[in-house]
């Protein structure tokens, strides 16, 4: 066949059965394509996990339209052998045709637990090898070694200098690729075979992604010192009095061909930062000026309109996955903390038109591809989590796996990813200890509070809280509720909201209590800064940075770093500058009327204020009870007089939907 997904596929026609159950172990159904593929032939898919909230959902959204007569093609998935599919409720067996799909049937000739660790994006490049390459039965290490050469690129036996390392770990960690531990240990073995490879710490730097940059980063300087001695014959090459945090060659080959190609991007996108050197303006004429730090005003026009072009060059394509828009909205945060930079000089308006021309471009290629993938990002597997509610089920992962485990969650309500970058550098001035994890998240839309905060807490989609849908007071009790579900009592998990100036006294109170074990916390400073903002997005960043240059979430830190947590931090949605398009004048009408979005109960009501916005976006309830139907102002516009100017949220623009999701510890070498 084709592709794996074929196997998959050719089981599903539309109108053969209304209902169908399939066991998939393995999580098949799940990968990004085959859900999109699925949907496009009018099927709705429905995992079964929880049995309560299962049933909620089955009873409402299905059976009631079937009883009203009306064809639907509804997919149930247990995640589970196709032997426990006899576990359904009756009802259920009763009605539906079953199916079975594992990876064993996909891959017959690899190690089946091998294959089953690699994350499922990267089928695609594995069922293309198995069949160019017919490689017969392979056990556990063949199976391992032909992964890690035919998915990954990794070749082992040809690496054999520092060079060849340091192209395979920057292709790896700046691609963001995810490897199983199974693959990297097998790695980390054939490496050590090689003698050239001794001192180095390849246990830290090989599978973590952030201790590979920060030991890139202690090893700069004394790159530039040699650089610098090289390119001024007179100088003296003074000795290396850097002291290091991670074990191995102190000079490393940053300017072999492999390596200097990555360089670039790596301190434009903020994986490495530039350093300030004695000898700046030798270092300035030389192809390592990026990563040197120089006159404050050309530094920052030389690293925009380098930023701009690798932005304009990787905006992802239509079909592309959501990791791709991860790392694309990293680069994109960066390049706005760039652009209202408060110490840097006004741009010119040569520069400003480029950015509104690629923001433009970016918006409409980031809309038609949630129009296109956004509803198969719901029931994606929570480890790593996609989505805000995947948070508490990837977190319940770690509590499993340590008997006396404990874990918080800081919620900063409204905080923008270019926002985090800023609270990011502040903290970290303040903090050098600290190592931040940083992956991303999508928020729901609408991208309001009381939708997502509250799906964050409860671990569910929205449309499983319809009663509280337009209120954050349930908050508690869903969060307790999720816990107590994951076999937690109700003393060991606690949840506080309204943080973010003051003391730690409350917060120190609750995480001391001897039961605690899991606690949530709602920092709301952010989200105060942003309603009262009237200087637009370069106001919220000397707002937001002044505040993080005080104690407070450096000493919250501490404080649940020090009692033994593991710490995690995320937003419930970001917030852009908006300009005011007219008031939709809807009278009570509206259930929800945020500056940027107008939530509706029928749709002949949302379709009468659309008739005045034509640009406006209807957004299809994915995920939300089936009367919650949102009118998305059009772009970067909101429902405000015209020509006003806030900052905003509710809508789906990239800043405001994808949002940080960063583990925060202390570095441990």
């Amino acid at each position: 066949m084709s592709s794996w997904r074929a196997h998959i596929l050719r089981e599903f026609t539309p109108k053969v059965a209304r209902l169908t159950l399939v066991a998939d172990p393995d999580g098949l159904l799940l990968e990004e394509g085959i859900l999109e593929d699925i949907r496009k032939r009018g099927f709705e898919l429905m995992p079964f996990e929880d049995h309560v909230a299962f049933r909620y959902a089955y009873e409402s959204k299905f059976r009631s339209r079937w009883d009203r007569g009306e064809q639907t093609d509804l997919v149930v998935v247990l995640h589970s052998t196709a032997s426990d599919l006899g576990t359904l409720p009756y009802d259920l067996l009763q009605a539906g045709r079953r199916l079975s799909f594992n990876l064993g049937d996909i891959f017959p000739n690899l190690s089946y637990p091998v294959v089953a660790a690699l994350d499922r994006g990267y089928l695609d490049a594995l069922y293309d090898a198995q069949r160019r390459y017919a490689p017969g039965q392979l056990g556990d290490n063949a199976t391992k070694e032909f992964i890690l050469r035919h998915v990954f690129e990794i070749a082992p036996e040809l690496i054999k200098q520092p060079s060849d390392l340091l192209r395979v770990l920057l292709r790896r960690h700046y691609r963001e690729q995810r490897i199983p531990a199974i693959l990297d240990e097998r790695f980390i073995q054939l490496l050590r075979l090689n003698d050239a490879f001794a001192d180095w710490p390849l246990e830290t730097i090989i599978p973590d992604r952030e201790a590979f940059f920060a030991f890139l980063q202690e090893r700069w300087p004394v790159f530039l010192d040699r650089m610098a001695a090289v390119n001024d014959p007179g100088a003296r090459e003074d000795a290396m009095p850097y002291g290091f945090s991670y074990p191995g060659p102190a000079d490393l080959p940053f300017d072999h061909h492999d390596i200097r190609v990555y360089i670039d991007n790596l301190f434009l996108e903020g994986m490495l930062q530039s350093v300030p050197h004695e000898r700046a303006e030798i270092l300035s004429k030389t192809w390592a000026s990026i990563g040197v730090r120089i006159e404050p005003a050309e530094d920052r026009g030389c690293r925009l309109n380098r930023l701009i072009e690798n932005i304009l060059s990787s905006v992802p394509a239509e079909d592309a996955r959501h990791g791709e828009w991860f790392r694309f909205a990293r680069g994109w945060a960066e390049l706005k903390v760039l652009v209202h930079d408060p110490e840097g000089t006004t741009l010119q308006e040569q520069v400003t038109q480029k950015v509104r021309d690629l923001q433009s471009q970016v918006d409409a290629a980031f809309t038609a591809w949630l129009v296109r993938r956004y509803a198969g990002l719901v029931n994606l597997p929570p480890a790593p989590p996609v989505m805000l509610h995947h948070i508490p089920r990837f977190m319940a992962r770690y509590l499993g796996d340590e008997q006396n485990g404990k874990v918080a969650l800081l919620l900063v309500d409204g905080l923008s990813l270019d926002q985090w970058i800023v609270v990011r550098n502040a903290v970290s001035k303040r903090r050098s200890s600290f190592l931040f994890r940083e992956n991303s998240v999508f928020a729901w839309i609408p991208t309001v509070t009381s939708v997502s905060r509250q799906a964050a807490f409860a671990g569910k989609p929205p449309m499983y809280f319809p009663n509280t849908i337009q209120t954050t007071d349930k908050e508690p009790a869903l969060w307790t509720q999720f816990w107590v579900d994951q076999g937690l009592l109700q003393n060991e998990v606690v949840y506080a909201k309204g943080l973010g100036d003051g003391n730690l006294d409350l917060v120190d109170e609750l995480i001391t209590r001897p039961k605690t074990r899991v606690v949530g916390l709602v920092i709301d400073k952010v989200d105060k800064i942003m309603h009262g903002m009237e200087l637009g997005t370069a106001g919220m960043h000397n707002q937001v940075r002044q505040w993080a240059r005080q104690s407070y979430i450096t000493d919250l830190l501490d404080l649940l770093l020090d009692r033994g947590f593991r710490v995690f931090l995320t937003s419930d949605h970001g917030n852009i500058e908006a300009e005011g398009c007219g008031r939709a004048s809807e009278g009570a009408v509206a259930d929800l009327r945020g500056e940027r979005v107008r939530v509706y109960a029928d749709t002949l009501l949302r379709d009468k204020v659309q008739a005045r916005f034509p640009s406006a976006l209807k957004w299809q309830p994915i995920g939300l009870p089936e009367d919650y139907l949102a009118l998305i102002a059009p772009g970067r516009m909101a429902f405000v007089r015209d020509g006003e100017r806030i900052v905003s949220h509710g809508g789906v623009t990239i800043e405001e939907l994808i949002v940080p999701f960063i583990e925060i510890k202390r570095r441990n070498i």
